[in-house]
């Protein structure tokens, strides 16, 4: 983290990991997301599929959906998404139809994730992933162990 600007990528990844807590404490499986523009979040969200009983209601498409009504468009240029695990293919196309500029991840989903599906992204968005890789990867392992030890 630089002494300039305190808002690196690593600041942004911990917020939509506290969504993704926040997801935990719920019992929704813990994905979390924070869109960011000009070092400001105007979005947070985090996996309401259960509560909503919606299995479109995933962290990033909510995160879509308030920032688009924040900032009065359909379009997420200049903007960055930051969530705690991989697109999946859903998601990854509503985010190809948002023209966003950045998605940051934290961990990989080698089975259901935009890259293992070969989901196309829109092609002026740029991917970055390993951000507080362990750290997500953690809490999605943990929340797992869990339900299975309930049932």
């Amino acid at each position: 983290m630089s002494l300039l600007n305190p808002f690196d990528d690593t600041y942004f990844m911990k917020r939509a990991l506290q969504e993704a807590e926040a997801a935990y404490e719920k019992g929704e499986v813990p994905i979390g997301a924070v869109i960011v523009v000009n070092n400001q979040i105007i979005a947070r969200a985090h996996n309401l599929t259960e509560t909503l009983n919606d299995v479109t209601a995933h962290a990033e498409m909510q995160a879509i959906t308030a920032a688009a009504n924040y900032l009065g468009g359909k379009y997420l240029i200049d903007c960055t998404l930051y969530v705690t695990l991989e697109p999946c293919q859903m998601c990854a196309g509503a985010l190809f139809w948002s023209q966003i500029s950045n998605i940051i991840y934290g961990a990989r989903d080698d089975q259901r994730g935009c890259i293992a599906m070969k989901t196309q992204l829109h092609p002026k968005t740029k991917m970055t992933g390993g951000i507080m890789e362990e750290e997500a990867s953690q809490l999605i392992k943990q929340f797992f162990i869990e339900k299975r030890n309930l049932n």
